[in-house]
């Protein structure tokens, strides 16, 4: 009953780092405006995303325009689009295992068939949260990196933008999930074990 419930948090866990991966993959919040100096102007706000940038106007108004050229974006920006799109499938396809290999369920009948899969499962999902790590680790190294080099202007300064919060959040749940898919399956073995140490000593006194 434990190992079931640990499996039934690991897949919760996991699913909301998956949600959070798709979510960071569509939110234009990567970079945003960093509002410093005297003579800056704080009338618009810009984001700048993976597949977009955005201008908030003070007014409430917002207009966004898919990038022209992907060749002309920065390389963090370039390998972030790659990375969270495999991170997104391959996180997927590990949720898909986890839920077959799971005690809950009754898509694989073999015992040990369902323990390997809830391992490759397991390393499925701790891949797919470290392609989300990597990307958003990245372009939080290049915004700190552009933000205080003197070569940039105040205007072109940018922030960390909330989708890269909310990509560590969601690389930890991912992370953790895979973690306790791999503990139940500790848990699992263990009560197996001290099943089987109580089994015996009642053999040999029957014997």
């Amino acid at each position: 009953m434990t190992s079931a419930g640990l499996q039934v948090l690991a897949i919760v866990l996991a699913a909301i780092g998956f949600l959070g991966d798709i979510i960071i993959c569509a939110l234009p919040m990567w970079k945003v405006s960093a509002f410093i100096g005297n003579n800056i102007v704080t009338a618009q706000t810009f984001w700048e995303g993976l597949w977009m940038n955005c201008v908030m106007q003070s007014t409430g108004q917002m207009q966004c325009k898919v990038y022209d050229s992907m060749l002309a974006l920065p390389r963090d920006l370039q390998s972030a689009r790659a990375l969270v799109v495999i991170s997104i499938l391959v996180a997927l396809m590990g949720l898909l295992l986890a839920v077959a290999g799971g005690n809950c369920t009754n898509c694989i009948d073999d015992e040990m068939a369902k323990r390997k899969v809830a391992v490759v499962a397991g390393v499925f999902i701790v891949v797919g949260g470290i392609l989300c790590l990597i990307p958003v680790s990245w372009s939080a190294h290049e915004v700190i990196r552009t933000f205080y080099s003197a070569m940039v202007t105040d205007a072109q300064r940018r922030e960390l933008g909330a989708a890269l919060f909310i990509g560590w959040g969601s690389a930890g749940l991912l992370i953790s999930g895979a973690i306790l898919c791999v503990k139940c399956l500790n848990v699992k073995t263990n009560l197996k074990y001290f099943s089987l140490q109580g089994t015996i000593p009642a053999l040999k006194k029957t014997f």
